[in-house]
């Protein structure tokens, strides 16, 4: 039966193209056109009450909206599929219509074994700049035993609202560009936040589910503009007793930074872990400022991590740290409900 319904949505795209343009909005400004700046806005529906019965489906057909956006709002449900959006296909919105992520749920389970290593095993994959997402979850059930990876983001100027992204191992692959993540949830074990994007994580609940490393950052070079930081965020934990590291480096110059953020019990009074290599130590940038709660301990910390002044830590605020040479601001980004 959903093989038949999928056939006939392809088949019937001509007619449908024709009941969605009262959904297809143009956005005009003086001297840009149209179809330059127009919103398309397409719905997916698992029932057939939609543009759409899969999210893939959507980034595929739905029509090309210019230089504007496209938008994808999705029903309440579970989507058990992959979902990859490429690089010809940038400014892409995913919205779950549900009054909380957790009633939208993009999940499969995958693991870096089955799936030939871990950069093949997401459940989701972006590769189009200005993504966007609001009120979705992105979800690799695998679980323990391999890295296993529920969100993979290659998108530069990329934001996410109210997010949730649940796995184990490796659940989310910031691997590039600038990236703001703003209210939401990570929750894993090991390396669960990792890759070398411009990122920051402004009031999210971040989730040990068990013993582990919340990062694995892999800035490569002294200069680079990589690094993760962490703004008034609040670290949980569950089945960790004590055994949770704030990061460790994956590449030699992993950078990240805790900013005023509540940290629970499970957080190792040592903060900070080498991987292994003593030499990282003289490499790697780790910092805290502000941090409160029974796993704050600046004093226990390992000597080759940095307590920075309210001044150092300016420089790692959102507006600042993720401006750039154009200017991006991505507080503003959040503030605007496409």
């Amino acid at each position: 039966m959903k093989t038949e319904r999928t056939m006939m949505s392809i088949v019937g795209l001509g007619m449908a193209w024709l009941a969605l343009g009262a959904k297809v909005q143009a956005a005009r400004s003086p001297g840009v056109s149209g179809r330059a700046r127009r919103v398309v806005r397409v719905v997916v529906a698992p029932n057939g009450s939609g543009n759409f019965t899969a999210i893939q489906e959507a980034v595929d057909h739905a029509p090309v909206e210019g230089s504007g956006r496209l938008i994808i709002e999705i029903q309440p449900g579970v989507y058990h599929e992959r979902v990859i959006i490429p690089q010809d296909r940038p400014r892409v919105t995913l919205v779950g219509l549900g009054k909380r992520p957790q009633d939208t749920v993009i999940t499969y389970n995958m693991s870096a074994k089955a799936a030939g290593g871990t950069f093949f095993s997401s459940t989701v994959e972006i590769n189009g700049v200005a993504f966007h997402a609001r009120n979705v979850t992105f979800e690799n059930s695998y679980g323990p035993g391999s890295q296993a990876v529920a969100l993979a983001i290659h998108s530069d100027r990329a934001v996410f609202r109210h997010c949730r992204f649940i796995g184990y191992q490796d659940t989310l692959f910031a691997a590039m560009g600038r990236q703001f993540y703003y209210k939401c949830t990570i929750e894993g074990a090991v390396d669960f936040i990792f890759g070398n994007a411009r990122a920051v994580f402004d009031r999210c609940l971040i989730r040990s589910v068990g013993p582990g490393y919340i990062t694995a950052q892999s800035r490569r070079r002294p200069q680079g503009q990589g690094g993760y930081v962490f703004y008034h965020c609040r670290l949980t934990g569950s089945h960790t007793a004590a055994k949770v590291f704030l990061g460790r480096p994956w590449r030699r110059y992993a950078r990240v930074v805790y900013i005023d953020c509540w940290m629970g019990p499970q957080i190792r009074p040592a903060g900070w872990n080498n991987w292994n290599s003593v030499g990282k130590e003289k490499t790697a940038w780790y910092a805290e400022y502000g941090s409160f709660g029974p796993g704050a301990h600046p004093r226990k910390r390992v000597p080759w991590a940095h307590q920075l002044t309210r001044q150092q830590a300016r420089h790692f605020f959102p507006q600042t740290f993720l401006r750039g040479k154009d200017g991006w601001n991505p507080l503003a980004v959040q503030n605007h409900h496409p």
